[in-house]
C-alpha cells in the first residue's frame, strides 16, 4: 500500500505515534488509508451540510475497512462573488484547491481518495488534483439544490433573483414581486438548481467516469443522496483493489463522451474551459477544434434553466444523465464511446443500461434514483444536517456493537403537486424531437477570435443566432454593469466588455450581472455580448465568451472602438469585426505607441495571489491553465 510509506517499519515509529495522536489505532495500520477531499464552507450553499456529509461518508469508510481522514479544500461562492472584485478570484480558486489537493495527498501517502465537492471551481480544482497523484478516486458531489416556488406556483432559482434586477430597474415587477423572488431563488442546501456550472460539471463527471449514475441530479435534500454517499464508500474500497485510477478512466474518449453530454443538454460555457484544464493534467492533448467537431455531430436533446424552465428535479425524474446518454446511443449510434472505463469498474455503456429509465435493462436502482431521487422534500439545511447526523450515529453504535448499520432509509416523502403537467419526452428529448441537431455549445472563429470563443446556442433565441450591429465598449465588468443599467445599450447594440481574460482581469470573471441585466430589461433578443472573460452557467442569450487571443494577450478586441460593426454568424461558427486587416495594423501600432496593454489591477491586488497567477495565466483556449517554465 501507499500508505506504507508514513506507517509501516521501525523507522516509522514517529509516524505512527502522531498517526496515534488522531484516533488511529494498531490494527488500523493494516488498512488502506482513505482521503476524504471535503470543501465544507458555511458560506457557499451547495456545501453548507457537507461537513456532516463528510462525517457520514467517514463513518461509511470505516464499515467498507478503511481508515478514513477528511480534509478541506477553499470554496468561493461565485454567485456572492459576483459584480465585484470578488469574482477576480473564483478562477484562480481552481488552481490552489488542485494543489490543495495534490499536497495533502503526496504529503501523507494516501492510498485512495473520495472527492466531495458541489459548486463552482471546486470540481474542477479536484479534478484536476485527481489527476496528478492518479490513486484510485471516486467523486460524489453534495447534490442540487431544489428549484425555489413562488406563490404563482412558477419555479424560480438564483438567475431568476439576478433577472429580477433589470425587470425591477425597468418596472416589470414591483418591490414585493422582486422580494418573493429574492426569498424564494435559493430554498435549501445544494448546487443552485438549474443546469449552471456546479450542475454542468456534476453531470460531466458522470459521463467522464469519475462518479457514481445519479451524482448529476438526485437532489441534496433527497435520502437517496445518503445511499449514493454511501455507495461510493464501499466502491472506492473497489476501485483500490483493483487499482482503478483517475487517468485509466480519463481518456480522450472519456473526455469526448463527457463534452458530448455538455452539447446534448445545454450545459455551461465553463466545462469547456474546465475540460480542457483537467484534460491537460491528465496528459490528455485535447483542443477547442476536436470539442467544435463534437459539437456538429451532437444534438442538442435536453434545455434545462436558464435555457427552459426545466430545473434539475425534472432531469433526475425524467431518468437523469443515464437517460440523456441511452437517447444518444438510440439516435446518434457510435457517437459515444460506450467500452470506457468508469467508477463502477463497468464500462460507459453497461451503466447506461442499468441506470437509463427507458433501457429495457434498467435495474430497480436505477429506477429508484428517478423515481425516489428526484422529490423536492422542502427540507431545510438543517433538516438535512440532522438526518445525516442520525445516520452517523446508527453507524457509529453499530461499530460500537461489532454490527453493521446497512443501507440508510429510503425517501419516503411524497411529490409535491405539479404546477403544470410534467412530460419526461420533453425534458429528455428522442435524437429525432432534438431541439437541434447540432450541439448546445459551439466555438466561433474570425479576426475577433482566432484562436475561438464560444456560446451557449441553446440560450440563444434564433433571432439572434445571425446577428450584425455597432460596438459598445467597456473595459470591465463592472463599467459594463452601469452602463447597461444607466440606459447606454441601445436594441441592435453588441456589448463589448474586454479586459476581464484569465491574464487581464485577472481571473476571467463570469459575466451573470451584465447578462441578466439585459435579459430583465427585455433586450436579450435584441442585443448581443462579446467578451474575453466568460459567463455563469446561469446565462442565456446571445452572449459569446472566451475570445481568444484576449486582450492583455495582443487580440483583437483589445482594438474595438464604440461603433465598430460585430458580425455573429453561429450556425457557421464565425464571430469577426468588420475591419480591414491594414486598420487592424494601424491600431496595433498605435497601442503599442501609446505603451501597449496595461493592466488595471491595484498594485494592493497585483502584490498578492491575483498579481502571481496573472503571470502563469494562459487564454481560454488552453483552458487557462497555468505555465511557469
Amino acid at each position: 500500500m501507499r500508505s506504507d510509506a508514513v506507517k509501516k517499519g521501525p523507522e516509522r515509529a514517529p509516524h505512527r505515534s502522531l498517526l496515534k495522536a488522531t484516533g488511529v489505532r494498531d490494527e488500523d495500520m493494516d488498512k488502506p488509508f482513505i482521503a476524504i477531499a471535503n470543501s465544507y464552507t458555511d458560506i457557499v450553499p451547495g456545501h453548507v451540510h457537507l461537513k456532516e456529509v463528510g462525517e457520514y461518508i467517514a463513518e461509511c469508510v470505516r464499515e467498507a475497512g478503511g481508515v478514513p481522514f477528511v480534509f478541506n479544500t477553499i470554496g468561493i461562492d461565485d454567485g456572492i462573488a459576483m459584480g465585484h472584485t470578488g469574482m477576480k478570484y473564483s478562477l484562480p480558486s481552481r488552481e490552489l484547491i488542485a494543489d490543495c489537493v495534490e499536497s495533502m495527498v503526496r504529503a501523507h501517502c494516501f492510498d485512495a481518495m473520495i472527492c466531495v465537492p458541489n459548486c463552482d471551481k471546486i470540481i474542477p480544482g479536484m479534478l484536476m488534483g485527481a489527476m496528478r497523484v492518479n490513486i484510485p478516486t471516486i467523486f460524489v458531489s453534495g447534490g442540487p439544490m431544489e428549484a425555489g416556488r413562488i406563490s404563482s406556483g412558477k419555479s424560480v432559482d438564483l438567475v431568476s433573483v439576478f433577472e429580477g434586477v433589470g425587470a425591477r430597474q425597468v418596472g416589470a415587477i414591483d418591490d414585493r414581486q422582486f422580494k418573493e423572488i429574492e426569498d424564494k431563488g435559493c430554498p435549501t442546501c445544494g448546487s443552485c438548481a438549474g443546469m449552471f456550472t456546479a450542475n454542468s460539471m456534476n453531470c460531466l463527471c458522470e459521463a467522464l467516469g469519475m462518479a457514481l449514475p445519479g451524482n448529476g441530479t438526485v437532489l441534496a435534500t433527497n435520502r437517496e443522496r445518503l445511499r449514493l454517499y454511501r455507495k461510493a464508500a464501499f466502491q472506492i474500497m473497489e476501485l483500490l483493489k483493483k487499482d482503478i485510477k483517475p487517468r485509466d478512466i480519463a481518456s480522450l474518449e472519456a473526455f469526448d463522451n463527457a463534452m458530448i453530454l455538455d452539447m446534448a443538454m445545454g450545459g455551461s460555457t465553463n466545462t469547456l474551459l474546465h475540460v480542457l484544464a483537467i484534460a491537460h493534467e491528465a496528459q490528455v492533448p485535447y483542443s477547442m477544434e476536436r470539442i467544435n467537431d463534437l459539437s456538429k455531430k451532437t444534438p442538442n436533446i435536453c434545455k434545462v434553466a436558464p435555457s427552459s424552465k426545466y430545473h434539475m428535479e425534472d432531469v433526475a425524474r425524467a431518468g437523469g444523465i443515464s437517460t440523456i446518454l441511452w437517447e444518444l446511443i438510440q439516435g446518434r449510434p457510435g457517437l459515444l464511446k460506450e467500452n470506457c472505463l468508469t467508477v463502477t469498474g463497468e464500462s460507459l455503456g453497461e451503466n447506461i443500461r442499468k441506470y437509463a429509465i427507458r433501457s429495457p435493462e434498467c435495474t430497480q436502482e436505477g429506477r429508484l434514483l428517478a423515481e425516489k431521487g428526484s422529490i423536492p422534500t422542502g427540507r431545510s439545511r438543517n433538516d438535512v444536517i440532522e438526518i445525516l447526523e442520525q445516520e452517523i450515529q446508527k453507524l457509529r453504535q453499530a461499530r460500537k456493537e461489532g454490527g453493521k448499520a446497512g443501507e440508510p432509509q429510503e425517501e419516503t416523502s411524497a411529490r409535491p403537486p405539479d404546477f403544470e403537467p410534467f412530460d419526461a419526452f420533453d425534458v429528455i428529448r428522442p435524437v429525432a424531437n432534438a431541439y437541434s441537431q447540432e450541439g448546445g455549445l459551439a466555438i466561433l472563429y474570425g479576426n475577433l477570435a482566432e484562436r475561438g470563443a464560444v456560446v451557449k446556442t441553446a440560450g440563444v433565441v434564433p433571432q439572434m443566432l445571425v446577428h450584425s450591429g455597432p460596438a459598445v465598449v467597456f473595459e470591465s465588468q463592472e463599467d459594463a454593469c452601469k452602463g447597461i443599467l444607466g440606459g447606454k445599450v441601445k436594441p441592435g447594440n453588441v456589448v463589448v466588455i474586454r479586459n476581464e481574460g484569465p491574464k487581464g482581469g485577472p481571473g476571467m470573471q463570469e459575466m451573470l450581472s451584465p447578462t441578466s441585466y439585459i435579459k430583465g430589461m427585455g433586450l436579450s433578443d435584441k442585443c448581443a455580448l462579446v467578451t474575453d472573460g466568460r459567463f455563469s452557467g446561469g446565462t442565456a442569450g446571445a452572449c459569446i465568451g472566451h475570445v481568444s487571443p484576449e486582450a492583455a494577450a495582443g487580440g483583437v478586441i483589445g482594438l474595438l472602438k464604440d461603433g465598430d460593426i460585430i458580425e455573429i454568424d453561429i450556425p457557421n461558427h464565425k464571430l469577426s469585426v468588420r475591419l480591414s486587416d491594414e486598420e487592424i495594423a494601424h491600431r496595433r501600432d498605435e497601442l503599442a505607441k501609446a505603451g501597449g496593454w496595461k493592466s488595471r489591477l491595484p498594485e494592493e491586488l497585483r502584490r498578492g495571489w491575483l498579481g502571481r497567477y496573472a503571470a502563469m495565466a494562459t487564454s481560454a483556449d488552453t483552458g487557462a491553465v497555468l505555465k511557469w517554465e
